[in-house]
């Protein structure tokens, strides 16, 4: 388990979207709308089940608040860093920056919009 320093430092040097609050690490994902948020929550919902490590997840219509602990241990462990490297590694992929061309990812259109980055 980790004290508050050294998770706020973990968070700093490689989560630096994610926060701590109140015993839990936190991360908003800004959505465009109601079906982007349901692709977010989706996609959390596998690579939490497939870590075996649950979120709380707060689900509203252009946003989703993502909060990890390990309940067993009541506190942060390296669990929590895994699966939050995880959500932020595919949820916040973007194929137009990371494919070298092959992937185009999603147009710049407003009818498109799907994450909105930070």
């Amino acid at each position: 388990m980790y004290s508050e320093a050294e998770i706020i430092k973990r968070l700093s040097d490689e989560l630096p979207h994610w926060y701590y609050e109140n015993g839990w690490i936190r991360r908003k994902i800004k959505t465009s709308g109601w079906k982007s948020t349901l692709m977010v929550v989706n996609t959390i919902g596998h690579l939490a089940e497939k870590a075996w490590h649950h979120p709380d997840l707060t689900v509203s219509y252009a946003f989703v608040i993502v909060k990890l602990v390990t309940h067993a241990e009541k506190g942060i462990t390296d669990k929590d860093f895994a699966l939050a490297k995880k959500i932020e590694e595919v949820v916040m992929w973007d194929a137009a920056e990371s494919s070298a061309g092959i992937l185009e990812g999603t147009p710049d259109d407003p009818r498109f919009k799907y994450i909105k980055k930070d």
